[in-house]
């Protein structure tokens, strides 16, 4: 067993209990981390190792300091170290300044906002897991999602045991490319999922991430756009979900009925639209505080 310590420093305001509160309730990734108030402990696969990370605050709100010891089978090099930090960065959004999104509060708005003060939005840990979860979840019920999930997940190795519990670390895409179509199929239990999945594998293979990340937002969306089995919903639910790419906050039911509930009335779809786009390049991040504060 190898081990090592990671100190991160999050762009204030940040509470890492409120991540944990919102990770605590995530359909997607449930059952697949150990979240209590205070600590989260998970295995990532970065670079071709599975390593455990365990994530306690050591800091405050206004200067937050988060400690992360990293545990692993094989030894962890420091470009491992690296990659996991920027996948936690990532993942956590940690360097997410949310204080811009605070100056924007309306009043309503407001009140959400010290409900949920210092939270960063928790995106899936990729965009490729946060694909595979959007194409298996497709007119499906959750359990049915979760179970197809949790069986690709199982499929691999990736597991690390720490003080008696074992933890497994969702897949690389290196992993997910070296299923047959029949394997792939027969874990996912839908053909038309199983071949979306696997031109989404392919599709992914193309591009870098760091485009994903930063390049132009059009260009990204229109990317997503391509990859078999994410249409508009999807691509949007990535950008903002998966990528932190907060843009644009479209109309949908799930937002709308989020929106209704916090400002007290039915909203209409204009309406919506013009809340929305008091927030600029942060109105994904208000759609997604308000469906937080309402789940």
């Amino acid at each position: 067993m190898h081990d090592a310590t990671i100190r991160l420093r999050p762009t204030p305001p940040f509470d890492l209990s409120a991540s944990l509160r919102f990770l605590g309730r995530f359909p997607a990734t449930e059952g697949e981390q150990f979240v209590d108030d205070t600590h989260l402990v998970k295995a990532l696969r970065e670079g071709g190792l599975t390593v455990l990370v365990r994530l306690s605050s050591r800091g405050t709100i206004e200067e937050p300091d988060v400690a992360c010891e990293l545990v692993a089978d094989e030894p962890i090099t420091e470009p491992a170290i690296a990659a996991v930090s920027d996948r936690l960065r990532f993942w956590l959004g940690l360097d997410d300044d949310v204080a811009e999104l605070y100056l924007r509060a309306d009043e309503v708005f407001a009140t959400v906002v010290r409900r949920l003060y210092g939270y960063h939005q928790v995106k899936f840990p990729s965009p490729l897991e946060n694909v595979c979860w959007a194409i298996l979840a497709q007119r499906a019920p959750r359990r049915v999602a979760q179970a197809a999930k949790r069986r690709l997940i199982e499929c691999f190795d990736n597991h690390v045991e720490l003080d008696g519990t074992g933890y497994r670390a969702f897949p690389d895409l290196a992993q997910l490319r070296s299923l047959t179509d029949a394997r792939l199929a027969e874990l996912v239990r839908n053909d038309r999922k199983s071949t979306y999945l696997r031109g989404a594998f392919e599709s992914l293979a193309q591009v870098d991430e760091q485009f994903l990340r930063s390049g132009p937002y059009d260009d990204v969306k229109s990317y997503l756009l391509s990859i078999p089995g994410i249409g508009p919903w999807s691509a949007s639910f990535v950008l903002i979900r998966g990528l932190g790419r907060t843009d644009e906050m479209p109309f949908d039911k799930e937002g709308a009925a989020a929106a209704s509930r916090v400002y007290g009335r039915e909203l209409t779809e204009g309406e919506f639209v013009d809340l929305a786009s008091r927030y600029g390049p942060w109105q994904g991040y208000w759609g997604h505080y308000l469906r937080a504060v309402t789940g």
